[in-house]
């Protein structure tokens, strides 16, 4: 049986990790489509998600050289089974924080 949660419901929500902290905001979620379905693959939490969201990481990335940041730093991606949904209120990390992927280093490597 298949999990279904309104993905609207999730985008905004903090995510905890083991100790209850606040790691970031779920701001962008991917997916792709099976037959009738969306299939989660990964969600995007922090800063960097935001401008991935906006569809605005390279503009942004320039702008924010500019301003003198050399090291973009402020979001992960969360595969879909390293994600507590149960309560979708509080969603909590299976995982540890060291185990994600950083999104500057996605973004660097492409």
């Amino acid at each position: 049986m298949a999990n279904e949660i309104h993905l609207e419901l999730l985008l905004g929500k903090a995510v905890l990790d083991s100790t209850g902290k606040a790691i970031g905001r779920i701001e962008e979620v991917r997916a792709f489509k099976q037959g009738e379905e969306w299939i989660v693959q990964e969600y995007l939490i922090g800063y960097a998600a935001v401008l991935e969201r906006l569809s605005a990481w390279t503009v942004g990335l320039g702008i924010l050289h500019l301003l003198g940041a050399r090291k973009i730093h402020g979001g992960y991606t969360i595969p879909w089974d390293k994600l507590d949904l149960s309560d979708p209120n509080k969603p909590r990390l299976r995982c540890s924080l060291d185990k994600l992927k950083s999104l500057s280093q996605q973004q660097d490597a492409q």
